[in-house]
């Protein structure tokens, strides 16, 4: 959906609602990243190669792997315009406390088979099998894959059905979580199977100790207040105030754009049509963010020395 910077107050609400895409380095790697992979894994029958997506809360590894699916999607609609039932990414989360087969159905819901009490995790996954090879699935994206736990049975349980989908699939598996090395994901005989077989990235708040860097994070914030539909809003007003937003959410893309998009909702609510720091300031923002949390990671901007020019 454009930016209805003329449309009424609900269709501005409504776009505001959702993130706000901005092609970060991040972004831009994993796209790239995963391209490569899906040639090299075009031939392989089996054992083909992977990317986990590891990193703090609010560093970008869902809009990463959203935006990365998007563009695989219009890519392949591009490549392949006639009329056919095609559907060549699909998206899925690790439920908490999850059993294989609760992410067998997982894989079964996004695809709209029907699973009933009396399917058992063979059923279910020789029919999402079946249905992503008819379908022309290249590419698998798995969240929220820190609800993995290879130390328990049920982790290590699920772990093998994500690689049984992965031998059965002919895609590429794209996997993101937090702070996946953590939760023990690369441990014991499972963990090194896939250690083998997946390359990771990781993703970090951005940095604004160098004037690069504080130049990048001003990039963002613009790029960010281009896209607000705003009637008043004066262009850098956001940017002047670059600081301080980088000291209210520690450079975490997610706390940046919900700080600027909840402004703007208040802004279109009271009728103002325009950002103040005031707007700034009355937005909530996660527990991370608000007790400087985040900040502990995110390096911060050197000071002068005393007697330096």
């Amino acid at each position: 959906m454009g930016c209805p910077r003329n449309g009424g107050s609900s269709a501005r609400l409504e776009f505001l609602s959702d993130p706000i895409v901005v092609n970060t380095p991040t972004i831009q790697q994993v796209i790239k990243t995963v391209r490569r992979l899906l040639i090299l894994n075009r031939r392989q029958i089996s054992a083909r190669r992977g990317l986990i997506i590891t990193g703090g809360g609010g560093t970008g590894k869902t809009t990463a792997i959203t935006q990365l699916g998007r563009a695989h999607e219009i890519s392949v609609r591009l490549r392949h315009p006639e009329p056919q039932h095609r559907i060549p990414v699909i998206y899925v989360t690790v439920p908490p406390a999850a059993t294989p087969r609760m992410l067998a159905a997982e894989f079964a819901r996004f695809l709209g088979l029907p699973v009933a009490r009396r399917d058992n995790i063979t059923d279910i996954t020789n029919a999402v099998c079946a249905v992503l090879s008819d379908v022309g699935c290249d590419l698998v994206l798995v969240d929220e894959l820190h609800n993995l736990n290879l130390a328990t049975r049920a982790g290590a349980e699920v772990s093998d059905q994500l690689k049984y989908f992965a031998e059965r699939i002919p895609a590429t598996f794209i996997l993101a979580g937090i702070d996946v090395e953590r939760v023990g994901l690369f441990s014991g005989t499972r963990g090194r199977q896939i250690a083998s077989r997946f390359s990771t990235l990781s993703t970090q708040p951005f940095a604004h100790g160098t004037p690069t860097q504080r130049d990048n994070w001003r990039s963002l914030v613009l790029t960010l207040e281009q896209a607000l539909p705003l009637h008043q809003h004066k262009p850098g007003t956001l940017a002047r105030h670059g600081e301080y937003l980088y000291r209210r959410t520690g450079g975490m893309l997610g706390s940046l754009s919900h700080v600027i998009r909840g402004a703007a909702i208040d802004a279109i609510l009271d009728d103002t049509e325009k950002i103040t720091k005031a707007h700034l300031q009355a937005i909530l923002l996660d527990h991370q963010a608000e007790h400087g949390l985040a900040m502990k990671a995110a390096p911060s901007r050197p000071r002068k020395q005393q007697g330096a020019a």
